[in-house]
Parts: structure tokens; sequence; C-alpha cells
């Protein structure tokens, strides 16, 4: 092994032990049990440690085939935030700004044609709601280009708490991420019905 992967491992066990003496990164299955099968994983999105959250929250299994979604702005904005997304996290970079000619969608589609299980924020952006926004379009997509991967809903609870937009110091505080019973696009189901259901699929964990 590299010393660039040992680097990177050792940061992931300080990451994630870091992570469950601040939040204790409960994870709470309701829907459907941990398993190693290719899954999208779709969350509410309040704070840029809503991926570590999730991350932390599977098991070692899992994460070593489950890839985070990242903002290619922010998370290469430095050499560290470049190094710990890609040999941490092994992150997908997703681009914020739609270029002409370009899919943005592109990435995640390479990822799981090789077999990869993602994490996903369908709002596409933070928000400061109690519920989600609106979601976009690329889970739809995505479920129906790849209709043979599992979708599961989950509900990211007081990360926001923790750290909030903008601070940049934690805050010890009780999270938990619930993980719902998966969702499939039907057949005939239009865009605008499939995304509603699936946010709402993410809104009921909140209350579980």
């Amino acid at each position: 092994m590299s010393s660039n992967n040992l680097r990177a491992k050792a940061m992931g066990w300080g990451l994630l032990a870091l992570v469950r003496m601040l939040t204790g990164a409960q994870a709470r299955w309701y829907g459907c049990p941990p398993k190693a099968e290719q899954r999208i994983y779709f969350a509410n999105h309040q704070s840029h440690a809503d991926l570590v959250m999730i991350w932390a929250a599977l098991p070692e299994e899992l994460r070593s085939i489950t890839r985070p979604i990242a903002a290619k702005d922010y998370w290469t904005k430095s050499d560290f935030k470049r190094w710990i997304t890609t040999a941490v996290f092994n992150a997908v970079y997703v681009e914020r700004e739609r270029k002409e000619g370009e899919d943005p969608l592109q990435p995640l589609i390479e990822a799981l044609e090789h077999g990869d299980s993602l994490i996903i924020f369908p709002e596409g952006t933070r928000g400061h709601a109690e519920e989600p926004q609106p979601f976009k379009a690329g889970l739809y997509n995505l479920a129906q280009r790849f209709p043979h991967v599992v979708l599961v809903p989950a509900w990211i609870d007081n990360i926001q708490r923790v750290m909030p937009k903008g601070e940049v110091v934690p805050v010890p505080i009780l999270c938990s991420v619930t993980f719902g019973e998966p969702v499939q696009l039907r057949e005939g189901e239009d865009r605008k019905e499939f995304l509603e259901r699936a946010r709402q699929a993410v809104i009921a964990l909140r209350d579980v």
C-alpha cells in the first residue's frame, strides 16, 4: 500500500472517529437492511457535513462501494479539499453550473456503469427550510437509465446544527441517519410525480 493510501486510510478512520464522537452517527434502518447491492442513497441536504454523515453511518463493507457526490467548485478549491474528497471518500465531482454541451450527470452515469453505489442530494444545494426543497431532475433521469439500481431515501437529522452554513467549528450534537423503504420509478410515472413522491419518502422518515 502506498504512503498516500495509508494517509487516506488513517484520515478516514480519524474522520469516522471524530464524526461519531461529535454526532454519534447513528444509523437507523427502517425500510431496508444495510446490504451490499448497488444503490443510490438520496437525502435531504443542509450542511457540508451531510456526505460525511451518511458515509459514517454506513457499515464498513458498504462505505467501500459507495461514493458521495461533491460540488466540484467547492471541493477542489484547495489541495486538502481535493485530496480528502478523492483519496478518502472517492467522491464523484459534479458541476453546479451547467455548461453548454455537457451533461452534468455524466460523472454519476460513469460511476453507476462501473458498479458503484452513490450518495446524492437531489435538492442540488443546501437549504435552510425544515423540509427539503423540490428535487431536481437528476434522480428521475438516473432512475430511468438504471432501473436495476435500488433507490434508498434517507433523512439526516440535526447535522445542520453541528455545522451550520457559514460555520467552520463543529458543535457536538447527537445526529442520526434514517434509511427508508426503497422507491422505484413506476411504469408511466412522469418526472414531476416521481420527484415529489421521492421527496415525500425522505420527509416521511423525519418522524420515524
